[in-house]
């Protein structure tokens, strides 16, 4: 009976010294997953942030403080006062054609307004009835002549800041009265 009990405890021992072994290659290893998951963690929190500020509604959208809201012809149009000027922002949804759109509301052919700002969000597409075509893209100044039909290209709205003194807004800007071609 001595020699099974020594071999149980030969056994044991065997058993155990491995286990306290594994133990600590165990501890080794949940030690590196989580040197891992913060390295993971770390890189993932600018995706993080990137997520939750599409999430949210952008400055670029949200109401103007100050401002005449109102929509006409599917465009958000808020206005405010600034000395003798106005300063507008536009909002033409995707899908937006000036004539589809806005004929119907203002009663002429062409768009009669002088446009000149800064297109801040989108692209436009602005034909003439010459034929002379005129793309923008944001970020970039605008400056349109009026007599024109226009859309939105794509499928992100457009984002226009105007400048303009109302009905005045062609003799103070200096802009032509129609679309011509410089020679």
């Amino acid at each position: 009976m001595a020699r099974k009990r020594a071999a149980r405890a030969t056994v044991r021992r065997r058993i155990t010294k491995p286990r306290a072994v594994a133990r600590k290659k165990s501890a080794a290893r949940k030690a590196a997953p989580r040197k891992t998951a913060r390295k993971a963690a770390r890189k993932a929190a600018p995706k993080k942030a990137k997520r939750a500020a599409a999430r949210r509604p952008s400055e670029l959208f949200a109401p103007v403080k100050g401002a005449e809201r109102r929509e006409i012809g599917h465009v958000l149009l808020e206005v405010g006062k600034a000395g003798a000027a106005r300063v507008k922002r536009m909002v033409y949804p995707a899908g937006f054609h000036w004539s589809k759109d806005m004929k119907p509301v203002v009663g002429t052919d062409l768009c009669m307004h002088a446009h000149v700002g800064f297109l801040v969000h989108g692209e436009i597409h602005i034909e003439y009835p010459d034929g002379c075509v005129i793309e923008h893209r944001a970020p970039q100044i605008i400056a349109i002549d009026p007599g024109h039909d226009g859309w939105v290209v794509g499928k992100e709205p457009v984002v226009m800041i105007e400048f303009d003194f109302e009905r005045d807004t062609i003799a103070r800007l200096g802009m032509p009265s129609s679309h011509t071609h410089s020679t």
